[in-house]
């Protein structure tokens, strides 16, 4: 993953170091079936659980044509967010995309919108080549304390595939009808 300078990761940080992944053989978890979203496509990711996310269900979409899957807390105790507090929230899971994918960590709707509870850098970034456990910051920008309880849905995990640019140094850009306009020109209303 990659995001901030100091080895961050975005909106998702890895949490302790690589012992190597859980024995699947160890798992509560049957193996998912690989089912396409309505009008989607599948795509085979590898994904281990942590030993403190063994009773959670596997990450899901909440309904058959989401674009998303839910990501839940694993913590051990319930979690209070005061106002204006950052907290870093594990969700137990590991995974290891195919090269050329990436997976974006967004906030949930209805969170922001009830609580103010939001990812400060959103959409966090997972690489390819991360390897570590998947867990997500949550900010509470709302003006109450909000409480983060195991097994909450705190997050929702999209897989994209990744474009690289290919950069074309030229003497000047073609003209737009836009030109350099930005940050709200277009007014209102």
């Amino acid at each position: 993953m990659s995001g901030q300078a100091g080895g961050g990761f975005g909106g998702v940080e890895g949490g302790r170091a690589a012992e190597g992944p859980p024995d699947p053989a160890a798992s509560d978890h049957e193996p998912v079936p690989s089912a396409a979203p309505a009008g989607g496509t599948d795509l085979a990711i590898a994904i281990t659980c942590e030993p403190h996310a063994r009773d959670l269900p596997l990450p899901e979409p909440a309904t058959a044509t989401a674009a998303g899957v839910d990501l839940r807390a694993a913590v051990e105790a319930t979690v209070r967010l005061a106002p204006g507090e950052r907290r870093l929230i594990p969700t137990g899971f590991r995974i290891a995309l195919p090269a050329g994918f990436e997976a974006q960590i967004r906030a949930r709707s209805g969170l922001a919108l009830r609580h103010g509870v939001v990812i400060p850098n959103a959409p966090g970034t997972i690489d390819a080549d991360y390897r570590g456990e998947i867990q997500v910051i949550l900010w509470n920008a709302g003006a109450d304390a909000f409480e983060v309880a195991r097994g909450d849905r705190i997050a929702q995990l999209v897989v994209a595939p990744v474009v690289r640019p290919r950069w074309q140094l030229v003497a000047a850009l073609p003209a737009s009808g836009r030109g350099d306009g930005g940050f709200g020109h277009t007014g209102l209303r």
